[in-house]
């Protein structure tokens, strides 16, 4: 089981060096998304929280 999460850390590691590597433009357009995904995940986690409160 650590061998089979050993291995697939690997993988991704090569195959995020491989997307920064060959398409540097794109791979910030997907960093981009994922922090402004993460952002309004938090922003909607505390509108939630807020309500609550009130």
């Amino acid at each position: 089981m650590v061998q089979a999460k050993r291995v697939i850390l690997y993988i991704l590691v090569v195959f995020v060096l491989y997307t920064i590597i060959t398409s540097p433009s794109r791979a910030a357009d997907l960093v981009e998304i994922g922090f402004e995904g993460m952002s309004d995940a938090a922003k909607g986690v505390g509108e939630f929280m807020t309500q609550l409160v009130n």
